[in-house]
């Protein structure tokens, strides 16, 4: 297939100029093609992020993409806190399931750095760049799909409504993406019915570089371990009871956490304000359609607990760009499924395991019935007791490289435990008989 002849104002246009979208945009300059990044917030908005609570886990494969993209050393290194270990803890007993990265070749796990942090170097990085434009104060009205392009109305912050034309269209535009919704492509979506309370606390006892998942009844706290004395403490609880939560005065909040954490990190202070996010998690039905594709949460948009979020938007970033650079290289069309459909194949077979199998963890540990209680305490006591299974677990935050599972052809939407339980009843044999 030859590159389209109708006119283009850009190679890609990237909605969303977010870590996602900027890190695509970079990414494809490096290939020599251009990009337009539109966002509806403002140009100093983008550049001076504010502190937003949310401290982001990096695996191994995650910072060796930033590597070569050319932002991990933009990081200040008082900005970076190394992951040595992680422990988890279910409810008050002492004896964690425990995993660091011996064995592994690698010091650490992976590192940590706050989500304005990640903003504001993927908006440094892009700036001065011939092969990027970034319009700020920009809406999108709509996308209509045409044979050799995709065009976007948008209205820009004069007021003035005007389209832009590319052969592909990349959705970047946060979890809830109205890009992907326009683009026809429909998604998964899973309420948790909690909420996260974010925020960092001082304490007084060092952190070791040692995260910790704490599942207690009715809510589970999670420690993020900074530098300086401080560590990113992420509760999650039901919605209702988050607000109430999140308006204890700073002590009170101060002291549950220390006692929910047995004293380990000694006496704990808040340092930061803390902030609120509802938790819902999500999976588009496709990544690509004509002339358009997905990255970032448009595409997968996780659950916390496994810290995959941030760096299955940089996996997806890295396939990707690498798949439009050799697209020009060849002079294909970057909007058609031939270029496209092998992004969805190896980013399903990525992220698909991990989103399902971080829900399945998730339903369990956050379970308050007895039968869900004992049966998660014999996962941490087994689970601890098979070295196997924590090396996989290990390898899969220190690898450098993609995933070595086998490819898989598109895989369907898992059915609801509304269709497993009518079926069910269709199979029973009671009601076969019409009892």
């Amino acid at each position: 297939m030859t590159s389209s002849t109708a006119p283009h104002d850009t190679d890609v246009l990237i909605i969303g100029a977010g870590p996602s979208g900027l890190a695509l945009a970079g990414a494809l300059a490096d290939a020599n093609l251009r990009s337009i990044v539109i966002d509806a917030q403002s140009a100093q908005t983008l550049a001076d992020p504010a502190p937003d609570g949310r401290d982001i886990a990096l695996t191994h494969r995650g910072v060796a993409i930033l590597r070569r993209l050319g932002l991990w050393d933009r990081f200040p290194a008082d900005e970076v806190a190394p992951l040595r270990e992680a422990a988890v803890y279910n409810a008050s007993d002492p004896r964690p399931l425990h995993f660091d990265a011996k064995g592994s070749g690698e010091d650490e796990l992976g590192h940590l750095v706050a989500n304005h942090v990640i903003r504001r170097v993927s908006w440094e990085a892009v700036q001065g760049r011939p092969e990027i434009e970034v319009r700020t104060a920009t809406r999108v009205l709509g996308l209509r799909i045409e044979a050799e392009q995709a065009v976007v109305r948008c209205r820009g912050g004069d007021g003035v409504e005007h389209e832009l034309r590319a052969p592909l269209v990349v959705a970047a535009d946060s979890r809830f993406s109205e890009a992907r919704r326009q683009a026809g492509i429909g998604a998964q979506m899973r309420d948790f019915g909690r909420s996260v309370i974010v925020g960092r606390m001082a304490h007084t006892l060092p952190n070791h570089a040692v995260a910790q998942e704490c599942f207690h009844v009715g809510h589970t706290l999670a420690v993020l371990p900074m530098n300086g004395g401080v560590s990113s403490i992420v509760v999650t609880v039901s919605s209702d009871r988050a607000q109430a939560m999140k308006q204890w005065p700073d002590a009170q909040y101060a002291a549950w956490a220390q006692e929910q954490l047995g004293g380990r990190l000694g006496t704990m202070t808040l340092a930061e304000e803390r902030h609120l996010y509802p938790l819902v998690a999500v999976y588009a039905h496709r990544f690509v359609a004509p002339r358009v594709a997905l990255i970032g949460d448009a595409a997968v948009g996780m659950h916390p607990v496994t810290a995959h979020g941030y760096n299955f938007c940089l996996y997806g970033v890295d396939v990707l760009g690498a798949l439009l650079a050799n697209a020009r290289r060849d002079g294909r069309d970057l909007g058609s499924l031939e270029v496209l459909q092998p992004y969805e194949a190896e980013h399903r077979r990525e992220t698909f395991p991990i989103y399902h199998g971080t829900n399945a963890v998730v339903g369990l540990f956050t379970d308050d019935g007895e039968p869900a209680r004992l049966l998660r305490q014999a996962v941490i006591r087994v689970a601890d007791r098979l070295p196997p299974l924590k090396s996989l677990i290990t390898q899969r935050l220190t690898r450098s490289g993609p995933t070595p599972w086998p490819r898989l052809p598109a895989l369907p939407t898992p059915p609801s435990l509304s269709s497993l339980t009518a079926l069910w009843r269709a199979r029973s044999p009671t009601r076969a008989r019409g009892a």
